[in-house]
């Protein structure tokens, strides 16, 4: 459902300039056609549960923890599979998170004007937390893509005196449909799923 515009505003767009206020939500919630068609919304808006969810500005660690993670993975990742960073990807009508890192099916990239992507085609999403997302990173958003399907989640967070990356590797078991902690890497993140992952997580010094 698109909303309707509030007095003073122009159609469905971002806060006018006299109020500075937003487009009143539909009493359904926003939808995922909302986000992608809303003009004006803020990089990175996500949408939770029919809430627009709007993202700080985000810290060193986080910009380069992302960058040394699809760098790993891009190096490693099979022609069938691709890494990339800050893709909307659609669980349901009413929930559109964008994970930090995601790697999806090769063939789900059908053009360079894709914009999102179904989370039947994730294969493993990667949130680093920030503190202004720390609950719905740690808590909301593994809940609902292992709900979705998504068969491998990782949780990073910045550790140790060296505030190197560390990462928390979860496998989503097919009986509970959550995720199992399988493993808490620090400075060097080696997997065998969901393909040969060899990280070297110290590279964040670099960066």
């Amino acid at each position: 459902m698109t909303a309707e515009p509030i007095a003073g505003s122009t159609p469905s767009t971002g806060p006018v300039e006299s109020g500075a206020r937003w487009p009143v939500p539909p009493r359904e919630g926003w939808t995922v056609d909302d986000l992608l068609t809303l003009p004006g919304l803020p990089p990175r808006t996500e949408l939770i549960d029919g809430g627009l969810v709007f993202a700080s500005p985000q810290s060193s660690f986080h910009s380069v923890a992302v960058d040394v993670l699809v760098s790993g993975l891009r190096r490693t990742a099979p022609p069938e599979l691709r890494a990339t960073r800050d893709m909307t990807v659609v669980i349901d009508k009413g929930n559109a998170p964008e994970p930090d890192v995601s790697v999806i099916r090769s063939e789900a990239v059908t053009g360079r004007q894709v914009t999102s992507y179904s989370v039947a085609d994730v294969v493993l999403a990667v949130e680093v937390v920030s503190p202004d997302s720390e609950y719905r990173d740690r808590d909301t958003k593994p809940r609902k893509y292992a709900a979705a399907g998504i068969p491998h989640f990782w949780l990073v967070e910045m550790g140790g005196a060296d505030h190197h990356p560390v990462v928390r590797v979860f496998e989503r078991s097919e009986v509970t449909r959550t995720y199992a902690l399988t493993g808490i890497h620090h400075d060097r993140l080696k997997l065998s799923v969901p393909f040969t992952v060899d990280i070297d997580l110290t590279e964040i010094d670099h960066l």
